[in-house]
C-alpha cells in the first residue's frame, strides 16, 4: 500500500459512482491539496460530493505543498497536486485531465486516472467493473470511449 495525491476529478467521479470507499483498500493514504478540497465544495458541485468533502474520511488528509511551480501550465488544483506529490514522494498522483497527466509525467510522477483506479479495484474483487464503468458513463465525466472499451476487454480476458 502506498501514499497518493489526488486531483479533484478522480475523487469527484468515484464519489458519484458510490465507490470512493475502495481508495483506502488500494492506497494507505490519500492526500489532497487545499485547492482540491475547495474544488470539491464549489456551489456547482453535486451535493453528494460536497457532503463527502465536508466530512472527509480518516484516510484523506488535506495538505498544502510547500511551493507551487507556476511553470507547469495547468490549473491550480492540478499544479498543487503535482507539487505536493513531488514533495511527499507520493507513489502516484490521481488525475484525469490530459494536460495535468502530461505535466505530472514530465515531473517523473506515476499517474493513475479514474478508470485505472476502478480497474485496479475490479482486479482485486472490490467492485464489478462493467456496472461501475456504466455508472461512470452516466456522470458528466469526459471519457475516452477507447479507454473504457480497453478496460472492459481486459476485464473479459481476466474473467475467462
Amino acid at each position: 500500500m502506498s501514499v497518493v495525491v489526488s486531483d479533484t476529478s478522480p475523487l469527484h467521479y468515484l464519489i458519484l459512482c458510490e465507490v470512493a470507499g475502495i481508495l483506502p483498500s488500494l492506497f494507505q493514504r490519500v492526500f489532497i491539496p487545499p485547492q482540491v478540497f475547495s474544488e470539491l465544495q464549489q456551489a456547482n458541485t453535486p451535493a453528494v460530493v460536497r457532503d463527502w468533502a465536508q466530512n472527509l474520511p480518516e484516510w484523506v488528509a488535506v495538505q498544502a505543498p510547500q511551493a507551487l511551480d507556476p511553470t507547469l501550465g495547468v490549473d491550480a488544483g492540478e499544479t498543487a497536486a503535482i507539487c505536493l506529490a513531488r514533495e511527499i514522494k507520493a507513489a502516484a498522483v490521481l488525475m484525469d485531465d490530459r494536460a495535468g497527466r502530461n505535466a505530472a509525467k514530465q515531473c517523473g510522477l506515476a499517474v493513475v486516472g479514474t478508470i485505472g483506479i476502478i480497474e485496479q479495484a475490479a482486479i482485486r474483487g472490490m467492485l464489478d467493473l462493467p456496472s461501475t464503468l456504466d455508472r461512470l458513463q452516466q456522470t458528466n465525466a469526459r471519457l475516452d470511449s477507447k479507454l473504457i472499451q480497453a478496460a472492459l476487454d481486459r476485464n473479459r480476458t481476466r474473467s475467462r
